[in-house]
């Protein structure tokens, strides 16, 4: 089965894929120097979300700013894991080293897929994510290592609704770090460095 996204594959020198989930009017190509500097070994895969919001993309609808088409967010997640699966195959990706690196509604689908497809993510990076939804059951993360990055002045996502993020994903036994930087939605420079620096820890 060919992967079924627009898609920028770069191959690496390491057993790591970084998977990248663009943001918002994003696109494939968006991420790659992200994803360079956090693992310069790692390959990287960048799909474009496939739904458009006037004209941008985006891997899901929503009906209003923080409110989740929870129908749509749960199809294109598994889609969007169908996709990775392929991926691996065709690029001869090990499934068992997939990171994802996911920024505002990239990081938000990430977390669904850790919520709904664990088997896809060995890790994910979240810069900016919100719950994106309550699963009927919770999954088994007790391997997953997630760390997110939230911004204390983000007009867009609630502090406290990162926080509930962080306490759904540790329910269901993920390993969680959770830095809060002095900024906005926006990425800071202290967003990438500590991510980088948690990255390599993480076991390969």
């Amino acid at each position: 089965m060919q992967p079924d996204f627009i898609h920028e594959f770069v191959p690496g020198s390491s057993a790591r894929t970084l998977l990248l989930l663009h943001g918002t009017g994003g696109k494939e190509r968006d991420l790659i120097p992200l994803g360079h500097e956090l693992d310069p070994n790692a390959s990287l895969l960048s799909p474009r979300g496939k739904v458009l919001e006037n004209g941008m993309p985006r891997f899901f609808r929503r009906l209003a700013e923080g409110v989740f088409d929870l129908e749509d967010l749960q199809k294109r997640t598994h889609e969007l894991a169908d996709f990775v699966t392929s991926a691996a195959q065709r690029y001869e990706i090990d499934i068992k080293r997939i990171v994802a690196v996911g920024y505002s509604n990239g990081a938000n689908i990430a977390a669904s897929m850790l919520l709904l497809r664990p088997e896809i993510l060995q890790a994910a990076i979240l810069f900016r994510a919100m719950v994106p939804l309550i699963p009927e059951t919770n999954p088994d993360l007790t391997s997953a290592r997630v760390w997110v990055g939230a911004g204390t002045h983000d007009s867009i996502i609630p502090a406290s609704n990162t926080k509930e993020l962080v306490e759904l994903l540790r329910s269901a036994g993920a390993d969680v770090t959770i830095r809060f930087f002095q900024s906005g939605h926006e990425l800071s420079r202290d967003d990438v460095d500590l991510a980088r620096e948690w990255l390599t820890k993480v076991v390969d």
